[in-house]
């Protein structure tokens, strides 16, 4: 008969070998097998934007291989509250964030106290969408100033130095940096007007409060066919399927000119490797199928989807282009 230190002995030889045979759980365990809990996505944004359009988009198609998946949003600091909320999350796969341009190339550069580390505080699952950029005017300024194209707006800008100004959505956006960029290829004086969101620097335009603004084609595309805005030209490489009738900005005379809104999933730095795949390799399949490609085209956006290591090299180009984009416009925030 077995005495109580002979017992307890054994149990402890038991369940030590039982904790040597079997795999530590957070490293065994799928998305799919968390049961009740769902997956969240967190938008560092509010409701009803490109990010968060595309996040809801993806948590429905996605739920059939992982599970309910919810969308959060989290907005606050430029997109630094909900990056620096998801960061403290658990790295166990289930919770996700839309990070963007401006969270990981511009505001690493813009701000001075980033509560966050764009470069080693996540994980890159894959790139969502693109989305170009679009120059445009009213035309009214076009009948009052004779600018008709991009080439008219730089010949005019150079012949009344500083008499012209364009709006954008705040210092550090994508928009002003286009601005910067725009003034340091062609060697010309623009005032920047930033306001407090995209819509009302757009807003400013419509009523000929300002000039011009390089706004998110999505945005202005409406007013574009309705003849409220002329397009002069696209920021990107390549002309944007939702209106190839505009030229890029090399097409009309400025060369080596790419700047263009961005975002894609990612998850806290410590998640294993096997749970980024999973995420990934449920994601990418949604974001190729056509539906996801008719939704993302209305408005503005390119489906993108991409492997997590060349999401990555995306965004270790874009912060180094970022960061001499930011010195040059000399926008900071404290």
């Amino acid at each position: 008969m077995l005495n109580r230190r002979t017992l307890l002995s054994a149990i402890g030889v038991v369940a030590l070998s039982s904790a040597s045979y079997f795999p530590i759980a957070s490293h065994a365990a799928t998305i799919k097998g968390e049961g009740s809990r769902p997956v969240r996505i967190v938008v560092p944004y509010p409701p009803g934007g490109p990010l968060d359009v595309s996040a809801r988009a993806i948590a429905d198609a996605v739920a059939p291989v992982l599970g309910t998946v919810v969308v959060e949003n989290r907005p606050g600091a430029g997109g630094n509250v909900g990056m620096a909320y998801v960061k403290r999350r658990p790295a166990d796969g289930m919770t996700l964030v839309m990070g963007a341009v401006a969270t990981h190339a511009i505001n690493p550069f813009l701000f001075k106290n980033l509560p966050y580390d764009a470069e080693n505080d996540f994980r890159p699952v894959t790139l969502v969408a693109t989305a170009p950029n679009v120059l445009v005017i009213t035309p009214e300024f076009s009948a009052k100033t004779g600018v008709k194209s991009l080439k008219d707006l730089v010949d005019y800008a150079k012949a009344n130095p500083g008499k012209l100004n364009y709006a954008s959505g705040g210092n550090g956006s994508a928009g002003h940096m286009a601005g910067e960029l725009l003034k340091n290829r062609c060697g010309i004086d623009l005032v920047h007007i930033p306001f407090a969101g995209a819509s009302p620097a757009l807003l400013s335009v419509l009523s000929g409060q300002t000039d011009l603004i390089f706004d998110n084609l999505a945005s202005s595309a409406a007013n574009i066919r309705a003849g409220k805005l002329l397009a002069l030209a696209v920021t990107t490489k390549e002309r944007s399927p939702l209106m190839p009738e505009i030229p890029t900005m090399a097409e009309a005379g400025v060369p080596d000119f790419d700047i263009y809104t961005w975002f894609g999933l990612m998850v806290p730095a410590k998640t294993p490797d096997n749970l980024v795949a999973e995420l990934s390799d449920a994601i990418r399949p949604v974001l190729a199928d056509p539906e996801t490609v008719k939704k993302f085209a209305a408005f503005g956006a390119v489906a993108s989807p991409t492997s997590p290591e060349d999401f990555g090299k995306l965004m270790v180009e874009e912060r180094a282009k970022y960061k001499e984009l930011v010195a040059l416009s000399g926008a900071r925030v404290d």
